[in-house]
């Protein structure tokens, strides 16, 4: 199918694009803390050490946490649709009750993730009718074991665990190996 790229057809077709889900946080002016969920996360350079999310400029929490210079990205684990469900809607106290963190390099950390980035900011460029903020890794925090939320197609799915196979026996990798595949 071709045509002209409408906002329709792009969602549509970017959809097949499998993305990460993160969320990621940061501290307003007055110290309050404040997240989005992200699926545009990506990295962009191993030296010097720079990763990238894309938000977008009329939200309510990014235009809050950017004046402090510093966030984190909190990657998701396949079973926390809780914390989507808090950081993805538009309405609603996103840290209430909840058991997070501060950090010392970044913003709050969430409970029982993958893994966190701590970063500052170091470059942001509008981009439409979003910001794309470049930040600089302060810190590499590993999270949890497990698989990982992926958003695919308009919806939220995660991935199911590969099981060996002949070749896999062949070349002598056991399954304890293959904890961490996924795919």
């Amino acid at each position: 199918m071709t045509g002209e790229p409408t906002p329709e057809r792009m969602r549509h077709a970017l959809g097949h694009f499998a993305t990460g889900v993160t969320i990621v946080t940061g501290l307003a002016d007055d110290g309050a803390p404040v997240g989005f969920a992200c699926q545009s996360f990506a990295s962009v350079s191993l030296h010097p050490p720079l990763v990238l999310f894309c938000a977008d400029h009329r939200g309510r929490s990014w235009p809050r946490m950017r004046g402090q210079g510093r966030f984190t990205v909190n990657v998701l684990g396949h079973d926390q649709r809780d914390l989507i469900a808090r950081f993805g809607s538009a309405a609603g106290a996103r840290f209430d009750g909840l058991d997070w963190t501060p950090s010392e390099r970044g913003g709050p950390s969430l409970p029982g993730v993958l893994m966190r980035v701590h970063c500052s900011v170091e470059q942001v460029h509008v981009a439409g009718d979003h910001d794309v903020v470049v930040g600089r890794v302060l810190d590499l925090e590993d999270g949890e074991s497990g698989r990982p939320m992926l958003f695919y197609r308009g919806r939220l799915t995660v991935t199911e665990r590969r099981a060996s196979s002949a070749a896999d026996e062949a070349l002598g990798d056991a399954p304890e190996a293959m904890d961490d595949y996924w795919g």
